[in-house]
């Protein structure tokens, strides 16, 4: 039997991790977007928000309607959808927001057309909204591990090869969303387009040691290789007194800190539920003491990825 609506979740992520720039990603299992996408018999894409945020509903400006139209296009099909946001992560809040809403509208309409795509044929599709978000630059450190749950790797985008990393079971997030917006497009410009050697060394070494951390188990390891030096040296600047935020977090501690994608989110790994509470617990006061709102999640790391509910 045809299916005429369906129910999606996108989880949240977790990017960059650290050294893994546009590389490196995880799923958590909330927050995340839902929606409803149904059939509607015009031929054309509606969108309708029934969320807090300020979401456009032209088409041609939503990402999750980019990367619908995208796959739409890719088949020929003259179908027609509603897609109905009914809970949404904040837009510009470092988790992924516009991945979420991509990875849930492909995998719905692919749904309802009866699976032509297995779940990772989905990720250039999801891939064109996120070029929406960041200003045409293409990344998938988001929509990898949305769609496909766990640590992804991105080993190459050229032709695109994206891998599972095994990681310990008892890994945990915390990660403290402060109420400040940072756009990903804009935060891209602060990133220098060259990079000297000595840079360019420590990041992969800390790229391969983070690597063979989470593979291993190894959370001394992975300590030592959660550290950033390409963009969170100039992402960072919006954020006050990061550096004393991420010593507060690891002298409670968190196994390692760092900005969450463009920011303003910034995640902590932590061994075991209670250890990230009680760093996500650090981490707020440090926001509350400077007078700035903010929301804390602390979750395990999802294996499901984008699922329909």
């Amino acid at each position: 039997m045809t299916k005429d609506e369906i129910k999606v979740y996108g989880p949240a992520t977790v990017s960059n991790v650290g050294p893994g720039f546009d590389l490196l990603g995880f799923a958590l299992e909330s927050p995340g977007d839902e929606m409803i996408i149904r059939r509607n018999g015009t031929g054309k894409l509606t969108l309708f928000n029934e969320t807090d945020s300020d979401l456009p509903t032209d088409p041609e400006q939503n990402v999750a309607s980019v990367a619908a139209l995208s796959l739409l296009r890719e088949l020929d099909s003259p179908s027609g959808f509603d897609i109905i946001f009914t809970q949404k992560i904040p837009p510009g809040s470092g988790v992924g927001s516009s991945a979420a809403s991509c990875v849930a509208a492909v995998m719905g309409i692919n749904e309802l057309l009866g699976s032509p795509f297995g779940t990772a044929a989905l990720i250039p599709y999801a891939m064109e909204g996120e070029k929406l978000a960041s200003g045409g630059d293409v990344h998938a450190d988001n929509i990898a591990p949305a769609l496909l749950g766990g640590v992804t790797l991105i080993r190459s985008y050229d032709p695109l090869d994206i891998k599972h990393i095994p990681y310990p079971a008892d890994l945990w997030c915390a990660v403290i969303h402060p109420h400040l917006e940072i756009k990903t497009s804009e935060s891209r410009k602060l990133i220098p387009r060259m990079i000297p050697l000595e840079t360019a060394l420590k990041q992969c070494g800390n790229l391969a040691g983070l690597v063979a951390g989470l593979t291993s188990g190894d959370y001394s390891l992975i300590g030592r290789s959660v550290t950033d030096h390409l963009a969170e040296p100039y992402r960072t600047q919006a954020l006050p007194d990061f550096a004393a935020l991420k010593a507060a977090a690891i002298e409670a501690g968190s196994v390692g800190t760092g900005l969450s994608g463009s920011g303003p989110s910034v995640f902590s790994l932590c061994r075991g539920e209670e250890m990230a509470a009680s760093v996500g617990g650090v981490m707020k006061a440090h926001f509350s003491a400077r007078h700035i709102d903010s929301r804390l999640y602390v979750s395990r790391i999802s294996q499901a990825g984008c699922k329909i509910i």
